[in-house]
């Protein structure tokens, strides 16, 4: 009985303490609008000299409880906006109101993107990957599909390949860094990728964490007016998290199917008092075993970036994200003739000694200084270094053979590679960014000077082990010849002898031990060293009269590549193109446009500039032009962005494998490609709780032209016709279930072909994901269930032998906590 005397006596107290508690402070609301009466949502609302402060809602009104009676100044900060502060006196027990109209920041002082983005949305209202500026996507003449860090997080995902399914037009072309836009291959390797709107690469063969990105973005169709040679398919742009005026920090842990375990780290905010410095840092550690066999990866991201803000017209930048991977190298799943079925999608042809060790650096230095109060410069410098130690058992891209030369269908070909080698790529962006009028007629002028180098150096070498033994025993033979079989060494049945055991796709698991590669004969194969380096210059302007925009660019590239590189006979080689860009905008009505666009495209095909210096060659350049006309709108009061493009791009001098024996990097030439089809994209949120996200791409990428005559008409490899996606969130923000959300959405990739050379393609599929979270102040405990079906599929491949299968049904559970 005292007890609960006891019990209801503290009970009692607590309420009355919380009552007076209650009584003795006071709260502070208000609503946010723009200059146009609109209201302003997802701004910053703080309290200077505190870390007190929240975001508006989609309404634009915010609240600060439990003030403390005095006096206080407020600060509204947002991307776009001009800072406003405003003094407000909190009285004990009332509530202090106070609005604010915010005024658009014309300063230009995001010329470069160089500002951290404070909202917490699917949606992005502006983008930098069009126009080297800032520009409401809206009035981009072109076609931009992204994903913001919050969709990815609800996602789950954590890799460019996983974030693709959300873009129309873009799919995987294998499990590695490796994608087809519009029909077209874009690789890691290839040195046509963006950070931060510079040129850049990655190792290809793994997809490094995304946990540093604040989205992912494409810009559909030839970008190379802007970025140099890139592929007509479209360029991806990935960029990174940048510091914030307001602290921000996130811990999560993950752990999941395949004995996966991932922990991430987000920190950001002032380094000083006064905000002149702020900071951001990104951590990352992952390990984690596949439904693949033998397969792992152990990856650390170490991603510190820092803003130096001396005054309000300069703000310099300094990222850099390291990138250490220890994994092995999956070649693919092999099957035995046409039948897909035949082997588990388990099946991976390594063994326990392989290693894939990768090391990745991206550093970088920006700046944007406002010289005037119409002019702007920027300047950007990025250099990316990679290394690669890898020892691998992998198919000879071919089946064993008998002694009378047919294939043994259980039976693939081996070869072991040992290989050392180092990339390094330099690029410099500086532009003058120029607004101003002439007449009734507004002008955004943007000219400037770019510089991009890639580099393999001296000492990059690689150990063959392949073929079929000689007489002799003391060498190999790179292909055998049933003609010539006295020059082979021959097994009791009269059948050439492997230099590297073959795979038994009937025996997996003997195929897959320990082997004694000390008994294997080795060449040395030569990775020769490459160097090119390219300047360009160009202007563009975007003019804008009414409702109607004009956007005119030119560019001028001038390449300099070296053939034989660091050798004696070591020569210049030089090529140069002009690429004009053309795009109109039409505004209808107030958010809603229409556009049209002519941009073309220009690509060295030289060693150095494939990142493959076995392809062979001399390759004449690439060349492409785009054709596009789409209808982009904001609705839901600019919650909600709409965009639907039909597009025509023709390739010329396009390369694809030559399918040679022993030379699987060989490349040939063919005619001309034509990719024509039809995107639509939905992205942003319907209510401020219900978010959503859906795209559909039919694209029709074919060969119009080949020295091969059955070649032409036929459908690009790894290039559906069809592609689907839709994913949608629901919070729960009142009532019993108030911080309870569900997630759930699909994904749809029709039928593909894997080569021009063969009739063998891999099935449509369409996969079933959903997610549940529940939030409990500071605190998120998300699960995200992928596949749920259990569908078998493949994302993608380059024949039988190396097919990509995708994951079975899997789980993720993370544990976020969120705080200041």
């Amino acid at each position: 009985m005292k007890a609960l005397l006891y019990s209801a006596i503290t009970l009692l107290f607590l309420m009355v303490s919380g009552t007076a508690h209650a009584q003795q402070s006071g709260s502070i609301y208000g609503h946010l609008e723009d200059q146009d009466h609109k209201a302003v949502e997802f701004i910053s609302v703080s309290v200077q000299n505190s870390q007190r402060g929240t975001m508006t809602d989609a309404k634009g009104n915010y609240e600060l409880k439990q003030v403390a009676p005095g006096t206080y100044v407020i600060v509204v900060s947002g991307v776009g906006f001009n800072t406003a502060t405003k003094e407000v006196r909190v009285t004990a027990g009332e509530v202090t109101k106070a609005d604010f109209t915010l005024t658009e920041n014309h300063q230009q002082l995001q010329s470069v993107e160089v500002t951290g983005r404070k909202e917490r949305t699917y949606k992005t209202k502006s983008t930098f990957i069009g126009n080297k500026t800032q520009t409401d996507i809206l009035d981009l003449p072109q076609s931009v599909s992204y994903a913001s860090k919050e969709l990815m997080a609800d996602q789950g995902d954590v890799r460019i390949g996983d974030v693709v399914k959300n873009f129309s037009g873009v799919t995987q072309f294998t499990f590695y860094d490796d994608l087809t836009i519009r029909g077209f291959r874009v690789n890691g390797q290839s040195n046509t990728q963006l950070l931060n709107g510079l040129r850049t690469s990655t190792g290809f063969w793994k997809q490094p964490l995304a946990n540093y990105l604040e989205r992912v973005e494409v810009l559909k169709g030839p970008a190379s007016a802007l970025y140099g040679n890139a592929s007509p398919g479209g360029v991806v742009n990935r960029v990174t998290k940048k510091p914030l005026d307001e602290t921000r920090k996130s811990i999560s842990l993950s752990l999941g199917s395949f004995n996966t375990f991932r922990g991430l780290a987000d920190f950001t905010g002032p380094a000083t008092k006064d905000s002149t410095l702020l900071y951001r840092l990104n951590l990352g550690y992952e390990d984690a075993n596949s439904f693949r066999d033998l397969q792992f990866d152990k990856n650390v991201v170490i991603a510190p970036s820092l803003s130096f803000i001396p005054d309000d017209k300069t703000r310099i930048n300094f990222d850099m994200v390291y990138n250490s991977s220890r994994s092995r190298l999956d070649r693919g799943q092999s099957v035995i003739g046409n039948d897909l079925n035949s082997t588990p999608i388990t099946l991976a042809l390594s063994t326990p000694n392989d290693r894939l060790n990768e090391n990745t650096y991206t550093v970088s230095f920006s700046l944007s200084r406002q010289l005037t109060d119409k002019l702007n410069l920027s300047a950007s410098y990025l250099k990316t270094g990679y290394s690669e130690d890898l020892y691998e058992h992998r198919s000879a891209n071919a089946y064993a053979v008998d002694g009378a030369g047919k294939t043994i269908g259980n039976l693939v070909a081996m070869q072991i590679f040992t290989r050392q080698r180092k990339r390094y790529i330099d690029n410099f962006s500086g532009y003058l960014n120029y607004t101003g009028n002439t007449g009734p007629v507004e002008h955004k002028l943007v000219a400037g000077y770019d510089f991009g180098s890639e580099k393999t150096p001296v000492g990059a070498s690689q150990l063959t082990a392949s073929g079929y033994r000689n007489a002799a025993n003391n060498g190999f033979i790179a292909s055998y010849n049933p003609a010539n079989k006295a020059n082979y060494l021959l097994d009791k049945n009269g059948n050439p002898v492997p230099n590297v055991p073959s795979f038994d796709l009937n025996n997996i698991r003997a195929s897959q031990q320990l082997q004694d590669d000390s008994k294997a004969f080795f060449s040395v194969a030569s990775i020769a060293p490459a160097y090119y380096y390219l300047n360009a210059g160009y202007v563009q302007d975007q003019l804008r009269w009414k409702r109607l925009q004009l956007l005119l660019g030119l560019r001028y590239e001038y390449y300099t590549d070296f053939s034989n590189y660091a050798a004696t006979n070591e020569a210049k080689t030089h090529s140069h193109a002009w690429l004009p860009r053309l795009g109109v905008v039409y505004s209808i009505i107030d958010n809603l446009n229409i556009y049209g666009s002519y941009v073309t495209g220009y690509n060295p095909q030289s060693a150095a500039t494939l990142a493959n210096p076995n392809a062979g060659g001399p390759f004449d350049p690439l060349k492409s032009d785009m054709k596009e006309i789409g209808m982009k709108g904001d609705f839901l009061n600019g919650r909600l962005g709409v965009t639907t493009s039909v597009y025509r791009i023709k390739q010329s001098n396009v390369l694809y494998n030559a399918n040679v024996a022993g030379q699987p990097d060989l490349l040939r030439q063919v005619g001309a490609v034509l990719s024509k089809g039809f995107e639509f994209d939905v992205t942003g949120r319907i209510t401020p709780t219900w978010s959503l996200i859906v795209s559909y791409a039919y694209n029709r990428s074919y060969i119009s032209s080949s020295p091969v005559a059955s070649e032409v008409g036929q459908q690009n490899p790894n290039a559906p016709r069809s592609l689907a996606n839709i994913w949608t969130r629901y919070n729960i923000a009142r009532g019993t279930f108030k911080g309870l959300g569900v997630g759930a959405g699909t994904n749809y990739v029709g039928k593909r072909n894997l080569s021009i050379n063969t009739a063998q393609s891999i099935p449509e599929y369409m996969l079933v994901n959903a997610a549940v979270y529940y939030t409990v102040g500071k605190l998120q405990l998300q699960f995200n269930a992928n596949n749920i079906t259990g569908k078998k599929y493949w994302v993608g491949g380059y024949d039988y032998i190396r097919l990509f299968p995708g994951a079975p049904s899997n789980y993720l559970a993370t544990l976020t906590y969120t705080f200041n």
